[in-house]
């Protein structure tokens, strides 16, 4: 288990080098094969302690989306069937859509139901 941000770097460094060569990737008989997939599942490990990555809000993936798919705030409430100013209140965050909107989110954005419905 890796405790440190000082052995984080040192297996690291160790992984760039195993990487240099191809046979340690591709071979199980290789020579490294063996410590390069255990010293990256330690690196997993860590970072999934160190560094989880959390959900995206609602806000942000709705607007990444739009960005994504060259959208404005009035294409959008179009496309859900809902005013431009109730769009601007779930972008702002002052208001969350009702279920009827959040699944119309879910499948016309492509946006995960998770995040839609915050779980």
């Amino acid at each position: 288990m890796i405790r440190t941000e000082k052995e984080y770097n040192t297996i690291i460094e160790r992984i760039e080098t195993l990487l240099q060569d191809a046979d340690n990737i591709e071979n199980k008989e290789a020579k490294g094969f063996i410590e390069l997939n255990l010293l990256s599942d330690l690196v997993a490990d860590y970072e999934e302690r160190t560094y989880p990555v959390k959900k995206p809000l609602l806000v942000e993936a709705i607007k990444l989306r739009m960005a994504e798919m060259g959208m404005n705030q009035k294409r959008l409430s179009e496309l859900l069937g809902v005013s431009t100013s109730r769009v601007s209140e779930y972008l702002t965050g002052k208001s969350e859509p009702p279920l009827k909107v959040a699944r119309e989110i879910s499948v016309k954005l492509g946006i995960d139901a998770s995040i839609v419905l915050g779980v």
